[in-house]
């Protein structure tokens, strides 16, 4: 277009673009903002843009089975449309409680007297916090005043809580008697907080005082386990529980030591949706449903008919059929196995390709430092940016120098999909 040259329609250039996938007035608006910059030609890529940033599925090949920026747990949740009784009492036609579903399953798995699900598992212990210790001292300990991701601090979801917190012990060493002189201190304490790390371990000269020991202190304990293990005894696979397990605390044995609420994410450990769950004591259970935080962070008809479903599944001693589950105990054999197939379909493609073993991680915040034998497909250079722009987009990593498809955080379904999408990147950067 010549400067003295009127610009183009911006209808006309809209529908120039149309076999991009997005509805007209999304074709429209890149038209105008190409326009508007001076440089129609742009509108293509501004589309292309704007459609890459709207959700969709991605091939996850991180070898991060609970990547957070992916979502986290792959749901395989699907429903039809139609109504459901979210609310109803279909014995009585009277209005009903959305706890008389998912939630009194989250108690009957946990081994607790009653649940409360949430939309998220900050929200879990914020609105736990505000009922058990609001305007009250809740004692945590300096080694548990964690920051995880997306900004969630302790001492900052105490303070919204109205919670007023008290520092116990040190930053690496936290004992009993540490405990028993701050509630000396403050005979009114509404409750004791103690809270996972989740992603990350504090190793060496280190001390922190069991759920059984607090139990017996008079408030009630509080535990934040982030990740959402049910059972220590993973009841639901088949063998005894995974090694990668090790330490991880666990809802059920949690409230058998003696504590008042546990608090944990749905969509970690658990394999469900994005959701927050408070277990454990009746009372507690119930003043937390009747604050008015409650309503405010209220999961809506989806997030819970998905997480029913993982519930069952976890309650049929089923793992297999709950994603996650299924990729983190898949047989080392079976993903190396995967990996040479992958590996020799791109060899007969005429890309040169590797099988390799390497360690996948649980991630989302569970089992920090704790790896996964796996297994996957390298090729020589850094290709991520075309495997980002491949449809679906493939997520991979780098290792020493090439780019590395781990096979275990892929479902054996997408294993085609990796090969094109590898074979494309690769002949791309050939060019």
């Amino acid at each position: 277009m010549t400067d003295d040259a009127p610009p183009p329609s911006v209808d006309a250039l809209a529908r120039s673009i149309a076999d991009v996938a997005l509805p007209h007035p999304l074709l429209v608006a890149a038209a105008r903002e190409a326009v508007a910059a001076g440089d129609p030609g742009s509108a293509r890529a501004r589309a292309e843009r704007r459609a890459r940033g709207l959700l969709r599925p991605v091939v996850n090949a991180t070898g991060v089975l609970l990547h957070t920026n992916l979502g986290r747990a792959a749901l395989g949740h699907s429903q039809e449309p139609g109504a459901w009784n979210l609310e109803l009492d279909l014995e009585t036609g009277a209005r009903g409680s959305r706890r008389s579903h998912a939630a009194a399953l989250v108690a009957l798995a946990a081994g607790a007297e009653d649940a409360l699900v949430v939309n998220n598992g900050a929200g879990a212990v914020l609105l736990a916090l505000s009922v058990v210790a609001g305007g009250l001292p809740v004692l945590v300990s300096r080694g548990e005043l964690v920051e995880i991701g997306g900004g969630f601090r302790v001492p900052d979801v105490c303070a919204v809580s109205g919670a007023l917190m008290v520092e116990v012990g040190t930053t690496n060493r936290t004992r009993r008697t540490d405990y028993e002189r701050a509630l000396a201190a403050h005979p009114g304490a509404g409750a004791i907080l103690k809270v996972h790390p989740s992603n990350f371990r504090v190793q060496g000269f280190t001390e922190s005082v069991a759920v059984s020991e607090l139990a017996p202190l008079g408030p009630p304990v509080v535990c934040d386990l982030g990740s959402g293990l049910l059972d220590e005894r993973t009841p639901w696979l088949d063998g005894p529980p995974p090694s990668w397990l090790a330490g991880e605390p666990a809802a059920r044995q949690t409230l058998s030591a003696g504590a008042a609420l546990v608090t944990f994410s749905g969509d970690k450990l658990l394999g469900g949706p994005q959701a927050g769950v408070i277990a454990g004591r009746a009372d507690l259970v119930a003043a937390c449903a009747r604050h008015p935080l409650a309503r405010a962070l209220r999961p809506g008809g989806l997030v819970l008919a998905a997480l029913q479903a993982t519930l069952l599944s976890y309650l049929r001693r089923d793992g297999q059929a709950i994603p996650f589950w299924r990729m983190a105990t898949a047989p080392e054999a079976a993903v190396e196995a995967r990996a040479e197939a992958v590996a020799g379909a791109l060899g007969r493609a005429g890309v040169r390709a590797d099988a390799v073993r390497c360690t996948a991680v649980a991630g989302g915040g569970s089992v920090p430092g704790l790896g996964i034998p796996s297994a996957g497909v390298a090729v020589d250079g850094d290709h991520r940016a075309s495997l980002r722009r491949h449809d679906p987009p493939v997520m991979a990593r780098m290792e020493a120098g090439r780019t590395l498809c781990d096979l275990r955080s892929v479902d054996p379904s997408l294993d085609q999909v990796l090969v094109e999408a590898v074979g494309a990147a690769v002949a791309g950067g050939k060019r």
